[in-house]
């Protein structure tokens, strides 16, 4: 074989390889991949029992990808809440002014309702891994805590005394808890926004009664 074949396999056989590596870089939609396989597996054999690797295999991914999209395989059932915050913050920032802070709140939490519509049948199943097991129980109180904190903030920002903005975010994320669970239950197919409205009625139904109850006392 001639200098000049060599060589042109050589050549060849380099660019092949950049051809294998800009393909395994590229990966086309390997978050969403690893979240469906890893949902798969904790369904078919438990959470306890399923890997990295596994998730990853059954993704047709390696575990490096996996590791750059999530932190461990708790993370594949929370990720999406650091976009839900900057959300939430742009929405309360953008609230008119005059309106009541309550209602700022539970408005921007309503504004994350198209995004959760394609996935009620994930949710559904993400909701019952997560009752299931403890150390996800706590993982999402820690990003809930995070998430009531992020809005705390926006909402001092925005003027409201502390106490006031701890409490209004609390109770708002209070209600988006109540309306999540009614959301995914729900054989009407009503969406977010609409259980948020439904749970924040219901809740000035229960404060009017008890303000009026006091009232009534008052006068006796």
């Amino acid at each position: 074989m001639s200098v000049t074949a060599i060589t042109n396999v050589s050549s060849c056989h380099r660019s092949g390889l950049r051809y294998v590596r800009a393909m395994a870089r590229w990966e086309p939609n390997a978050r969403e991949r690893l979240q469906a396989a890893a949902l798969e597996l904790f369904e078919e054999h438990g959470y306890d029992r399923t890997t990295v690797a596994d998730i990853a295999a059954r993704a047709e991914l390696t575990e490096r990808t996996f590791f750059r999209h999530f932190t461990d395989k708790r993370e594949v059932l929370f990720s999406g809440s650091e976009a839900l915050e900057q959300l939430f913050v742009a929405e309360i920032a953008g609230a008119p002014k005059a309106m009541p802070p309550l209602d700022v709140v539970v408005a921007a939490l309503a504004a994350s309702s198209p995004s959760f519509e394609t996935r009620r049948a994930h949710a559904r199943k993400r909701q019952a891994l997560i009752a299931a097991h403890a150390e996800l129980r706590e993982r999402e109180l820690i990003k809930f805590t995070k998430l009531g904190g992020t809005i705390t903030a926006s909402l001092r920002e925005r003027g409201v005394i502390p106490a006031t903005a701890t409490l209004v975010a609390m109770t708002g994320m209070i209600l988006f808890q109540n309306a999540f669970e009614r959301w995914i239950e729900d054989t009407k197919k009503r969406d977010l926004a609409h259980h948020l409205e439904d749970a924040l009625s219901e809740l000035r139904l229960l404060t009017s009664a008890t303000s009026s109850a006091k009232r009534s006392k008052a006068s006796r």
